[in-house]
């Protein structure tokens, strides 16, 4: 996968290591998120979650990365291939910069993403959203996700 090829309005990297503060900033002021999705961000869960794999699933699937705007981390995404079966992507974790929320812009990283995913021969994009979080609901709703499953998790899907 061309990770560069999932916006085209931002520039598009893989973060690692030297992201940690740049993610903790963007993840720590989403306040709400964490107050359906505790516990809280720290540094420690931020790298963990950089490497934190599914079962059956290597690196070469895994795709931890971020939107920029010149040296502005606008979003965040992690993004695993062919899970949980062949021709899904699931998004484990996006996150927007709260100073780009409300602006229509986390719709079109997430349209962005869809075109190039189904280019590149997805089927679906599956989601895990926190049950009583009406602002994660209301989100993929509105990027045309719908409900399939709910269990602790609402799980979604978007077929392209």
């Amino acid at each position: 996968m061309e990770i560069e090829w999932l916006s085209n309005t931002f520039n598009v990297r893989k973060l690692g290591v030297e992201d940690v503060e740049r993610i903790y900033d963007v993840c720590c002021k989403n306040k709400i998120f964490y107050q359906f999705h505790p516990p809280l961000v720290t540094r420690k869960s931020i790298l963990e979650d950089m490497h934190a794999l599914p079962p059956g699933k290597d690196y070469n699937d895994k795709f931890y990365i971020g939107f920029f705007e010149k040296k502005t981390l606008v979003a965040i995404m992690d993004l695993i291939l062919d899970y949980p079966e062949q021709g899904i992507a699931y998004i484990g974790l996006f996150m927007m910069n709260l100073g780009y929320q409300n602006k229509g812009i986390g719709s079109d990283i997430i349209k962005g993403c869809s075109i190039y995913l189904k280019k590149i021969g997805c089927r679906k994009i599956r989601i895990g959203v926190d049950r009583n979080n009406p602002q994660s609901n209301a989100f993929w709703k509105k990027n045309g996700f719908m409900t399939t499953e709910e269990n602790e998790y609402i799980l979604m899907e978007l077929v392209l």
